[in-house]
């Protein structure tokens, strides 16, 4: 049966790239909304930084599900969210440190993790492999990352640029803690 324009065959099996799929585009719209976050936290355009949040927060919670609803889970999807996920609350977080509010050690420490998790993992041939404290950090670079940006960008007086201070060496701390228990696992099983 001839194909006619776009129209394939009903038999036809779909090729599709590993690239080209719906999670992927899902998170590839996370991973553009990076300079532009940085952007509007440094100018202060504080509207702006709270939407694109919420845009990465939301293609971050759907990205996985429509992958698994449509059956394109792959481990280059999984590596592509994950590098997102770290460029974004990196990039996040150092322009909030611009300002002064955190370390600019965090974002770092941020980048320093998820490279030692993708040499771990030696992705993308083999499954990403995440400890319990490195997803538990995952989430809470988002929510330190969201702190300063929700209460400005709602016009709040709380919490205080302290409680973000503080909280970003506590997350730093946990975050050196994470990578030394990985290194250590990984020294154990050789």
């Amino acid at each position: 049966m001839p194909a006619f324009g776009n129209l394939a065959p009903m038999d036809a099996t779909p090729r599709k790239s590993a690239w080209r799929t719906r999670a992927n585009a899902l998170t590839a719209v996370r991973f553009l909304a990076i300079p532009w976050l940085a952007l509007a936290i440094v100018r202060g355009e504080t509207g702006w930084a709270l939407g694109l949040f919420v845009l990465a927060v939301v293609t971050d919670l759907v990205d996985g599900r429509v992958a698994r609803h449509y059956g394109e889970v792959s481990p280059l999807g999984g590596v592509f969210d994950h590098a997102t996920d770290a460029a974004f609350v990196a990039v996040g977080l150092a322009a909030v440190g611009v300002g002064g509010e955190l370390t600019l050690w965090l974002p770092a420490a941020v980048l320093a993790a998820f490279i030692q998790y993708m040499v771990d993992s030696r992705a993308p041939v083999k499954p990403l492999r995440a400890s319990a404290l490195g997803r538990w950090n995952g989430i809470a670079y988002f929510v330190l990352l969201g702190v300063p940006v929700v209460r400005d960008g709602l016009s709040l007086g709380w919490p205080p640029a302290a409680f973000t201070s503080v909280a970003a060496w506590l997350l730093l701390a946990s975050t050196i803690i994470s990578m030394a228990d990985r290194f250590s696992s990984q020294r154990r099983k050789a």
